[in-house]
C-alpha cells in the first residue's frame, strides 16, 4: 500500500489560526508531513503567508494584502476568534521556511495568483527557496496555471500541481500534455465518477484537498492517494495508522 502523506492545511488550521506559526508548529507537533500554505506579495514585494486576497476575514482590519507593506501586515492581529491565541502575526515565507527547515517536513506552496497575479512573485519564491536550499522538499501549485507553468519554465525541476475547482474535461491528459507533475483535485471531485481512478492512472501525484474527516481520509488512502491535505492533520494520522492496521 502506499504510504499517503498527510499535509496540514494551512498549518494545523483545525486548532490555531490559519496560516500562522503557531498553526504550523501544531502541524509539526501532530507530525504531519508536510505542511500547505499560500503566498501572496505585499506592497513593498515581500511575500506574505496568507489566504485570503485581503486582510478582512482574518484580521477585522480591512483592505488587499498588495495595499500593505509587510510591516503594516505584521502590526495586524489574525487571531481570527481563537482565543487561546490571542495575538497572532502574519507569517513571511522566509519564517516559514525557516520553521520548516529544521525538520524533514515537506512544503505545498500555493501561488495565490488565481485572482490577482503578482508581477514576479513566481521569481521571488523559487529565489527564496533555492537560498533555503529547499528545493527537494518543495511543492508548487496554483489555480492559475499559467503562474505553474512560469515556474516550469524557471525552473523544470520543481514538482508542480494544478490546483483547480471545476469539472475540467480530461484533467489528466491536459496537465500531463503541459508537463506538471501532479494534480490537486478537491474532495468532491474524486467522488464524482470514476476520476479519482483516471488521476491516478494518469500516473500524476494526487494530492486531495480539503478532507477533514476521518473516514473520507481513510477511504482516500485506502485507494493510495499520495496525499491528503486536511485542517486536522492528526485525524490525518490517525486514520492512516488504522488503515495501516487494518491491512496487517
Amino acid at each position: 500500500m502506499k504510504n499517503t502523506k498527510i499535509f496540514a492545511h494551512r498549518g494545523a488550521s483545525g486548532y490555531a489560526p490559519e496560516n500562522t506559526m503557531e498553526a504550523f508548529a501544531l502541524a509539526m507537533e501532530q507530525k504531519a508531513d508536510g505542511i500547505e500554505i499560500d503566498v501572496q506579495m505585499t506592497k513593498d514585494g515581500e511575500l506574505a503567508v496568507i489566504h485570503d486576497e485581503t486582510v478582512d476575514r482574518v484580521s477585522g482590519a480591512k483592505g488587499k494584502v498588495r495595499d500593505y507593506t509587510m510591516k503594516e501586515l505584521k502590526e495586524l492581529n489574525v487571531s481570527n476568534g481563537f482565543e487561546e491565541f490571542p495575538q497572532v502575526k502574519i507569517p513571511t515565507l522566509q519564517e516559514v521556511l525557516d520553521l520548516l527547515k529544521k525538520s524533514d517536513m515537506e512544503l505545498n506552496i500555493e501561488l495565490k495568483t488565481g485572482i490577482i497575479w503578482y508581477p514576479g512573485i513566481e521569481e521571488k519564491v523559487l529565489c527564496a527557496v533555492r537560498e533555503a536550499n529547499m528545493q527537494e522538499r518543495i511543492i508548487y501549485s496554483s489555480f492559475n496555471h499559467y503562474s505553474i507553468q512560469k515556474v516550469r519554465e524557471l525552473e523544470p525541476d520543481a514538482q508542480t500541481a494544478y490546483l483547480f475547482g471545476d469539472v475540467i474535461l480530461y484533467m489528466e491528459r491536459y496537465a500531463k500534455e503541459s508537463g506538471v507533475k501532479g494534480l490537486h483535485p478537491a474532495l468532491y471531485h474524486v467522488k464524482m465518477a470514476d476520476f479519482l481512478k483516471e488521476y491516478q492512472q494518469s500516473g500524476l501525484a494526487v494530492r486531495v484537498w480539503t478532507v477533514n474527516e476521518e473516514e473520507q481520509i481513510k477511504k482516500l488512502i485506502s485507494s493510495g492517494v499520495d496525499a491528503v491535505i486536511t485542517n486536522y492533520p492528526d485525524r490525518g494520522i490517525r486514520a492512516r495508522e488504522a488503515v495501516l492496521a487494518e491491512g496487517c
